[in-house]
């Protein structure tokens, strides 16, 4: 990321920068969701599957065993165990009711984790819950495991177990390191944990991990940060993830713990966000996107540099399957027909799935249109750019209809977000961190939502 900028295109940033945007990990975007999209809908799209369509699954555990305050993760804070294994009951009858709906159709590339926090999973649990998963879904060879972890949850079992289901990739939450920072936002977590987490999974032949880190968080200054940064890379990631804090207390009220007058602004927010990329650009991390970082030789990088990564709800990445499913509550699912979520409470989604029914709430089918808006803007955030050849054959009179609205956008100069080179619309580097705000262009859901949305950076 560019931070020698011109006065003027600085002033035009940190205005854009403080726009409320979504984060666009799907188009359409989870708030114009409906439901006139339910388990009926989604039970014919996954029979349409063919038996050598690549899918990929995402497992949602609810709930954490305590609550960060700056998360708006859709989870709850459990002391007791027993919320858990009720849960898991459900959602092993979900998996085995998706399974069957599939019959044999669509071989397993990737799988991912998250929550909530699922690592808090007993180490028993954990191994059931992947033995299900490959007894009941046809796995690739070479299919990938991802698993979000809470280093505060991590013991040898729990790490002995996660290598036992076959996990390829530890995503770490760090956040700061910072010790006023994380008092205010409940996560309190020593780099010696964090490393020996980090440690341990790369002796159980774990190559791959991934630390999160924020910036915009309460307290937290151009200095914290880069101490921050400067203490992740000592532990050589193979991916960093540097997200801007959602501050978004309308939607999860335990953010109302932090305090408005401890956040940095959006100038803050900015600088933060360019200093933290150079620093990690400056250790030999190639910049994915917006928000990611990977050393040159990882996976992620290599497909970036291919024009190969996607961006779904777990951010970028390079898995190119077009059906995702999403288990738990709240999970989403893509297909190539639309998108569907699951019902987000947790005793109403049990009561579902233990009646071997799908746990479909809400989704929105796909029209060309919006298959069309959401390639151009998937382009915009992961290369910055899109071909104007690429979208009129792709998408015909649709494409060509899109076409003009961004050679509109273009002409008028629109601040030097967005620019024609030869036949090849690109965001200038220097606009590159807001590049959300000119995603937002080609929204034609925004202005007729009501859903609220954080800051652009």
């Amino acid at each position: 990321m560019q931070t020698q900028i011109a006065n003027g295109t600085h002033a035009n940033l940190t205005v854009a920068a403080g726009e409320n945007v979504p984060r666009y990990t799907s188009y359409p975007t989870a708030p114009h969701f409906h439901p006139g999209i339910d388990a009926i809908s989604v039970r014919g799209w996954m029979e349409s599957l063919e038996s050598d369509d690549e899918i990929s699954l995402y497992l949602h555990v609810p709930y954490c065993d305590r609550l960060c305050w700056f998360c708006a993760c859709h989870t709850k804070q459990t002391r007791h165990y027993a919320p858990v294994t009720t849960f898991l009951s459900a959602l092993h009858r979900e998996i085995e009711t998706v399974a069957r709906l599939l019959s044999d159709k669509g071989r397993v590339r990737a799988v991912h984790f998250g929550g909530g926090s699922p690592t808090m999973l007993k180490p028993d649990d954990m191994l059931a819950l992947g033995k299900l998963l490959r007894d009941r879904f046809e796995f690739r060879a070479d299919a990938s495991v991802s698993v979000e972890i809470d280093p505060n949850d991590m013991d040898e079992t729990r790490l002995d177990a996660l290598a036992a289901i076959g996990m390829t990739r530890a995503s770490l939450g760090v956040q700061d390191f910072d010790p006023k920072v994380q008092k205010a936002i409940n996560r309190e977590q020593s780099f010696l944990l964090t490393k020996h987490v980090v440690d341990g999974t790369r002796a159980r032949g774990v190559n791959s991990v991934n630390l999160d880190l924020l910036y915009g968080l309460p307290h937290q200054t151009l200095e914290s940060v880069a101490s921050t940064v400067t203490q992740a890379l000592t532990l050589e990631p193979d991916r960093i993830a540097l997200f801007g804090y959602a501050h978004v207390p309308w939607f999860k009220k335990h953010q109302t713990m932090i305090d408005d007058a401890w956040l940095p602004q959006s100038a803050e927010r900015l600088a933060q966000s360019q200093l933290a990329a150079r620093l990690i650009q400056d250790a030999g991390y190639e910049v994915i996107g917006i928000d990611h970082f990977a050393k040159p030789d990882d996976t992620l990088a290599v497909s970036a540099r291919a024009g190969m990564i996607r961006r779904n709800f777990q951010g970028y990445t390079e898995d190119r399957c077009e059906t995702l499913i999403g288990l738990g509550p709240s999970a989403i699912s893509r297909f190539r027909q639309g998108y569907a979520q699951n019902i987000t409470a947790t005793g109403e989604y049990e009561k579902v799935v233990n009646g071997g029914q799908l746990a479909t709430a809400r989704g929105i089918e796909l029209s060309v249109d919006d298959v069309a808006r959401g390639w151009i803007i998937e382009r915009l955030m992961c290369q910055f750019r899109f071909s104007a050849i690429d979208l009129v054959e792709l998408f015909g009179t649709v494409g060509e209809r899109l076409l003009l609205e961004a050679s509109r956008l273009a002409i008028d100069g629109f601040g030097k977000m967005l620019t024609l080179d030869g036949e090849t619309f690109v965001v200038p580097e220097e606009s590159r961190p807001i590049v959300r705000t000119v995603a937002a262009k080609f929204d034609k859901y925004l202005e007729k939502g009501t859903g609220r949305h954080s800051v652009a950076v």
